[in-house]
């Protein structure tokens, strides 16, 4: 049995969508909502007793959670919540497999390309609660309690992803005929992960047994500006919007009211140089992997965004 912590999201989906291919058995854990065609577990991964409950008889867990937005949250709850999935995993002798980001890397600017093996001495509220929850792992898997796997995934975008930076920045206002908007460098590279990309890479990493143990950056697309990504909306839009670039005083004066952008400003050292992740030890290993161009990535996430939204 596969279980998908968190499969109601972007990722989450991508999993449970590569497991029904697979024809593997295949439930969720949601704390309150349904995932679409398969048995959906319900609980609250901060209650240890609920955690426990929810994962027994799973041979394989993805934790694939997201949490509020908010550095104070993460400080508090991301720690508990690997605590408990850990305890819950040794409880079921459960391989648990996590999806986890890179914001522990730092300081900036990093190495370009910077891979698994790069220095993590972040500077944000969020890097540093990551790299607590990660060495929770990390501390388990070493003292041999948990089998585990840990993918970590670039900045993502895809269908359904709606806690992300295109999604927010472009898509919906584009949609609305409005002008996207930028926070960064327009000539910094960057690369990003498809959300489908990362749910068939998790199972990939789930099978193979001779992954466990170790650290693995989830496959990206080339590095490209937002100039490019402008482009390739533009297309899918017919339209041609140009960028508005919010200048840096503005969105320091703007944070002090608004607490998605604060929560987004500490953050934005990743747009300000180049920032291009290495997914060559994944590729190395699984050469016949391919990856969705950003062009079918962001023509399916505004095909997405039109059916739910658009009547």
């Amino acid at each position: 049995m596969h279980l998908v912590l968190g499969g109601s999201g972007a990722v989450g989906q991508g999993v449970v969508k590569e497991l029904i291919a697979r024809g593997l058995p295949v439930k969720a854990v949601e704390r309150s909502k349904d995932v679409k065609g398969i048995e959906t577990i319900k609980a609250d991964l901060l209650d240890a007793g609920q955690t426990k409950q929810a994962i027994a008889g799973a041979e394989y867990v993805y934790l694939c959670v997201g949490l509020p937005y908010f550095g104070a949250y993460w400080t508090e709850n991301w720690p508990k919540v690997m605590t408990n999935v850990i305890e819950a995993c040794v409880a079921a002798n459960a391989k648990l497999i996590f999806l986890d980001n890179i914001y522990m890397y730092g300081p900036a600017p990093l190495p370009v390309p910077f891979d698994e093996n790069t220095f993590k001495q972040p500077t944000s509220v969020k890097g540093l609660a990551r790299k607590v929850t990660e060495q929770i792992l990390l501390d388990a898997m070493a003292a041999g309690k948990v089998k585990a796997v840990i993918g970590r995934s670039a900045d993502f975008y895809g269908p359904g992803a709606v806690n992300t930076l295109f999604y927010s920045t472009f898509l919906t206002r584009m949609a609305a005929g409005k002008a996207p908007q930028w926070l960064g460098s327009v000539t910094a590279k960057h690369t990003y992960s498809y959300t489908l990309d990362n749910g068939r890479a998790l199972v990939e990493l789930a099978l193979d047994d001779s992954c466990y143990g170790q650290t693995w950056h989830l496959p990206v697309g080339q590095p490209i500006d937002v100039a490019k990504v402008l482009e390739m909306f533009n297309k899918e839009f017919n339209a041609q919007y140009k960028l508005s670039v919010l200048p840096k005083f503005m969105s320091n004066f703007l944070s002090l009211f608004m607490s998605q952008l604060k929560e987004l400003k500490e953050m934005a050292y990743q747009f300000n140089d180049d920032y291009v992740m290495s997914d060559a030890k994944f590729r190395q290993h699984f050469p016949a992997f391919q990856t969705t161009s950003y062009e079918q990535g962001i023509k399916a996430s505004i095909d997405s965004y039109k059916e739910l939204n658009v009547k």
